[in-house]
């Protein structure tokens, strides 16, 4: 669902961009309590493996095609604010360096996938998991994936039904959004609960979504776990990024097929980088897209472990000056 300049007016995008900003800057506030070095190397994991994932576009109907959108996800394996943190990474290099997802849109993108798309995918997780006390914490993250993408789908619609730049039946919009989108949502949903499944099981003790208080009150997981979550996360992000991603429907996804059917696909201006190598994840350069994507998973995982681990050693600083000034 990433939007492309000009589908939104210029204050449109403003607002967006601005409640974005603010939202990813509390999510960076109170990640804080959750920052650890395991965290951090579990969230950067994390984040390789949604970008990665982000690339495998899976047919949904005749001609329309669904993706990842990862935050429900993100917020079952790392909670929350660093599901936030991480999807909002993942944004930002797809659209510097991918030309994915206009520059003016960035914060719209943010605001749909990385903090509707992860807050609804928590708080319905979080829902399922105290009505079950607590058991089947898989298909609880599957349900919050499966309602968060319909619901990214409707604040989008209503988005542009303020601020759309084209005139459209605002009902048409709604129904063909939420139509196609809950059918990527189903998607959404068997992505994320077999990944945090097989998180569970291979690594118990790890993931946000078993500890019943809040993700910052959870003990440190198991040294050994988080070696094996992130080695497993690693690796079906190289795979998905290097292989599987040649492998990817070339249909449009549910917002570009919407567009075409309601008729605002021609509001779309270019992407600013469009002539970039890797634009569109190398077809425009020539460049093959695994190597795009291993380019892209580097670049996520290097630029999540740089901003998490500078906030780390300034808490670090700030808890020093507070020992030798309280001895």
């Amino acid at each position: 669902m990433h939007v492309p300049d000009h589908f939104l007016d210029d204050p449109t995008s403003a607002t967006t961009a601005v409640v974005s900003l603010a939202a990813v800057g509390y999510a960076a506030y109170r990640a804080r309590e959750d920052l650890t070095p395991r965290r951090v190397a579990l969230t950067a994991a994390t984040t390789g493996f949604v970008f990665a994932v982000q690339m495998l576009n899976y047919p949904v109907a005749a001609g329309t095609s669904g993706h990842l959108m990862g935050g429900a996800l993100a917020a079952a394996l790392v909670g929350p604010w660093l599901g936030v943190l991480s999807v909002t990474t993942v944004l930002l290099v797809q659209a510097l360096v991918f030309a994915d997802g206009g520059l003016t849109a960035l914060g719209t993108n943010v605001l749909l996938m990385a903090v509707v798309g992860t807050l609804v995918g928590w708080a319905v997780t979080r829902g399922v998991l105290r009505a079950t006390r607590g058991r089947g914490a898989a298909a609880a993250a599957g349900a919050g994936a499966l309602v968060s993408v319909p619901v990214s789908a409707a604040v989008f619609a209503g988005l542009f039904a303020v601020g759309g730049t084209v005139p459209v039946p605002v009902g048409e919009l709604v129904g063909q959004m939420l139509g196609v989108h809950l059918l990527v949502g189903l998607g959404e949903a068997l992505i994320t609960a077999g990944v945090v499944g097989l998180v569970l099981a291979g690594a118990p003790g790890v993931a946000a979504v078993e500890d019943r208080r809040a993700p910052a009150l959870a003990p440190s997981a198991p040294l050994a776990a988080v070696r094996r979550a992130v080695l497993a996360l690693g690796t079906g992000a190289l795979l998905a990024a290097v292989v599987v991603s040649s492998f990817a429907a070339a249909t449009p996804d549910g917002l570009e097929a919407t567009a075409e059917s309601v008729g605002f696909a021609d509001a779309a201006r270019d992407h600013a980088f469009a002539g970039a190598p890797l634009a569109d994840y190398g077809e425009v350069g020539g460049i093959f897209v695994g190597v795009a994507g291993l380019v892209g998973v580097a670049l996520v995982v290097a630029l999540t472990v740089g901003v998490l681990g500078a906030g780390l050693r300034a808490a670090a600083r700030r808890t020093a000056r507070v020992g030798v000034t309280g001895s």
